[in-house]
This record gives C-alpha cells, structure tokens and sequence, in this order.
C-alpha cells in the first residue's frame, strides 16, 4: 500500500459498502470524519486517522463463521471473555482483515484498529484518537455523549479517562465481563492521577 492514503479511499468506501449495513458505514464515516478533526487537534496524520476510522468496523457486520475463519486463518487465539462477547470479536478479526485481506503495513493503523473497541494499557496516541472518535462521532447519542465532547474539546486524556470510567460503570450496571485490556488501560488513568 503505498503512502499516499488518500488513493485508497475510494477503494476502501467500495469495499465497505459491500460488507457493512447503510448504517454501520454511515457510522464509519463519521468516525472518519471526527478522527481526521481528532487528529488535527492533538497532532497526528490526518489522512491516517480518516482511513483508520473508516476501516474500523469493517467485519462489523460478519457472521460468526466469518470471524472464526479469519481467527483461525491467522492464527489468532481468543481469550475467555472474548469468546463469549460477540461484540469484541470485530476488532480483532477487523485489525486482522486490514492487515492480510487488504496489505496495510501500518501497525498504527492496525493497533488503533484492535483496540478501538476495549482499549490497552499504554495506548498510544493515535490509538486514542480513533478509541474517543468511535465514542464521540456525530452519530452517537447515548446519556453522556454530549459531556465527553466537550471534555474532549478541553483533553484527549480527560476524554479518555472519563470514556474508560463510563464504559466500565456500563459493564458492571449491565453485570457484563470486562475485558483486561479495558481494565488495564483504565487503572493506568487512575494511577497517572495519584
């Protein structure tokens, strides 16, 4: 893939509008939209960031079997909780799928890509970027939509914590596992703190 992202777009937008719903690539474009607008605010590539938000969620819409074909094709072993949570599954395969299925070399595209669901510890800067712009694109409408935007207006790390705390308060109201990667990136925001 060569460096100039901005060739791949149309190709991309093809591409996802054969595998996802009307709505889900309209999600993926306002990603891409509000990770480009991210990205331009905190100082990373722009033109990354758009391409990295319109390929996030692009085994979204798999079935099952579809998953479990990419995890076996490239060897990729779930962990407990992941193998009952249906909805980190597209992540991994996604992140999987960039990277064989369609040769982007880019690990930060990557790892933005497998993370943007449960986050890690030491997420790196344009990791974050796509996490908060997935949380916050113009289609969200949840409670506290409206406050982490203007949380993000001020911090990407404020963002990030608050988005971390939310996301953990809503699994555990929900009595839902909680992911170690989600864990481990939400006491590193806390232990910064202290």
């Amino acid at each position: 893939m060569p460096d100039d992202l901005v060739d791949y777009e149309k190709i991309f937008k093809a591409i996802l509008k054969g595998v996802l719903t009307e709505k889900r690539y309209h999600h993926s474009e306002c990603v891409a939209d509000e990770a480009k607008r991210l990205a331009e605010k905190y100082g990373c590539d722009p033109e990354k960031a758009y391409m990295t938000g319109l390929l996030h969620d692009i085994t979204k819409n798999s079935d099952e079997k579809t998953h479990f074909e990419i995890f076996n094709e490239y060897n990729i072993k779930l962990n407990e909780i992941e193998k009952t949570q249906e909805k980190l599954w597209h992540a991994i395969s996604g992140s999987a799928y960039v990277q064989y299925k369609l040769n982007v070399k880019d690990d930060e595209i990557i790892d933005a890509i497998r993370y943007h669901t449960t986050a890690k510890a030491n997420m790196p800067l344009f990791s974050k970027i796509i996490y908060m712009a997935d949380f916050t694109s113009a289609d969200r409408d949840y409670d506290d939509v409206d406050i982490l935007r203007a949380i993000l207006e001020k911090s990407l790390d404020e963002a990030y914590k608050y988005a971390l705390s939310y996301t953990v308060k809503d699994l555990v109201d929900r009595e839902l596992p909680i992911h170690i990667d989600t864990i481990n990136a939400y006491n590193e925001t806390v232990i910064k703190e202290r």
